[in-house]
C-alpha cells in the first residue's frame, strides 16, 4: 500500500454516549502517527446522518451538525467508497452532486460509542463494504453491548457473575407491581438497575428500597427497551483490565476506579475531576493474575478482536472476583482506563493507534482467506 493510509475516524452517533465518542475522537485525532496515516474525519450526529468534517477540530469541539460538513455514506459493497448523499448545508464544504463519489478509506476506526456504533451495526455495514476496521466484529460487538447476552455467556463459559435478571420495557409498562415484585423477591436490596445496551453509566441507578425501584426501571427503559437488574455486591473496588491483540490477546496490568462518588457513575467517570484512576492497581499477584487471565478467557469468550477493556469487581477482605462487563469500544481519550493500563505494559498512545490499525488490517486479511462459493 503506497503512501499515507487514509484512515475513516467516525464519531458521534445516536447514542447517549455521543459526547464520550467525539472526547475519544478528538484524542485520536490529535495523536495519531501523521508520518503514517491521513486523517478522514466522518462525524455522525444525533439523528444518525452522517457528515466528512469540513472542519474536523470544529465539528470535534462542537458537535456534530449539518453546518459542519458534508453529507455522506459509505458504500455497503465492496468499494470502500465514500458519496456524496446531498441536502447539507455545507459552508464550503463541498459541492459534488449526489452520489459522486468522494474517494475512499483503506481502514476505519469507529469511535461510536454506545447504540448504533459498538453494537454490531457500523460492524456489519463495514463488513459489507469489504472495509478492515479497528475492533471486534458484528457477534463480538453485539453481545458485548447486551449486558444479558453477556453475562448468560459469560456464565455457560465458567466465569464468575454476578445474580442478575432481565426485563423488557412493555413489561414494565403494562405490569409495573409485578416486575418490582419479582426482582425485588430474587435480588434483594441493594441493587443496581441499567439499559441493557448501553454504557458511559447512562442510565444507571443504585437501587435501595422497593420504592425506588419502579422510577429505576422507568429512567433504564428511557434508553433501552430492555433493562437488566443486578445484585449490588457490597464493599467492592473497581478493577479493570485492557485486552489487546486477535487471536493471541495479551492482557494489561489491571488498574483501579476509585470515584468520588457512591459508584462509578456518568458523573464520576467524565466531570468530576475527584475520581482517581490508579493503574497498576494496588493488588496481590495471584488477584492480579486471575484478573489478567479472565480479561483473556471473556475476550475469546465472545471472540472479540483488537481491544477491549473487561470490569470486575473485587470484594475487600476476600478478594473473591465476579466479571462485570466487557466493552469493546472503551472510551478511548488519552487519560482513559484503556490507554492508560495499555501504556502500563510500554506502549504509548499514538503507537497504540497504530497497533490497532495494524490489527484491523490483520483480522481482514484473515477474513479474506475464508471462500465464498462452493465447489463440491
Amino acid at each position: 500500500m503506497g503512501g499515507k493510509i487514509r484512515v475513516g475516524l467516525i464519531f458521534g452517533g445516536r447514542s447517549g454516549e455521543h459526547e464520550v465518542s467525539l472526547m475519544s475522537a478528538s484524542s485520536v485525532h490529535e495523536n495519531i502517527d501523521r508520518e503514517k496515516f491521513e486523517v478522514v474525519p466522518i462525524g455522525v450526529n444525533r439523528e444518525g446522518k452522517w457528515m466528512l468534517a469540513a472542519d474536523a477540530v470544529g465539528m470535534l469541539e462542537r458537535g456534530v451538525s449539518e453546518d459542519t460538513g458534508e453529507r455522506v455514506a459509505i458504500v455497503p459493497e465492496p468499494s470502500g467508497s465514500i458519496i456524496r448523499t446531498g441536502n447539507a448545508r455545507t459552508r464550503g464544504a463541498g459541492t459534488g452532486a449526489p452520489g459522486s463519489a468522494i474517494g475512499g478509506v483503506d481502514v476505519v476506526f469507529p469511535l461510536l460509542h454506545g447504540t448504533y456504533g459498538e453494537d454490531g451495526t457500523v460492524q456489519g455495514l463495514l463488513e459489507l463494504a469489504d472495509i478492515p476496521y479497528v475492533g471486534s466484529g458484528v457477534l463480538a460487538s453485539s453481545i458485548g453491548m447486551d449486558k444479558h447476552a453477556m453475562k448468560r455467556l459469560f456464565r455457560e463459559w465458567g466465569l464468575p457473575v454476578v445474580n442478575h435478571e432481565a426485563v423488557m420495557r412493555k413489561e414494565v409498562e403494562s405490569r409495573p407491581d409485578d416486575v418490582v415484585e419479582t426482582l425485588a423477591s430474587r435480588l434483594g436490596f441493594p441493587l443496581f438497575v441499567k439499559p441493557a445496551n448501553l454504557g458511559s453509566s447512562v442510565g444507571v441507578s443504585k437501587v435501595r428500597t422497593r420504592d425506588d425501584l419502579g422510577p429505576a426501571l422507568r429512567k433504564a427503559c428511557l434508553y433501552d427497551r430492555k433493562v437488566i437488574a443486578e445484585e449490588a455486591v457490597k464493599d467492592v473496588r473497581e478493577i479493570e483490565c485492557a485486552v489487546l491483540g486477535n487471536d493471541d490477546p495479551v492482557a494489561s496490568p489491571p488498574g483501579e476506579i476509585i470515584p468520588s462518588r457512591e459508584f462509578y457513575d456518568y458523573v464520576a467517570k467524565y466531570l468530576d475531576p475527584e475520581t482517581r484512576l490508579v493503574v497498576p492497581a494496588d493488588l496481590s499477584e495471584d488477584v492480579a493474575k486471575d484478573i489478567e487471565r479472565m480479561s483473556i478467557e471473556a475476550f475469546k469468550c465472545i471472540d472479540a478482536s483488537g481491544l477491549a477493556r473487561v470490569d470486575f469487581l473485587v470484594e475487600r477482605g476476600t478478594n473473591r472476583i465476579w466479571l462485570n462487563e466487557i466493552n469493546t469500544i472503551p472510551g478511548f481519550t488519552k487519560v482513559s482506563m484503556y490507554p492508560r493500563m495499555i501504556q502500563a505494559m510500554g506502549i504509548s498512545y499514538t503507537d497504540l493507534i497504530t497497533r490497532l490499525i495494524d490489527l484491523a488490517f490483520e483480522r481482514w486479511r484473515d477474513k479474506a482467506r475464508k471462500a465464498t462459493s462452493y465447489s463440491p
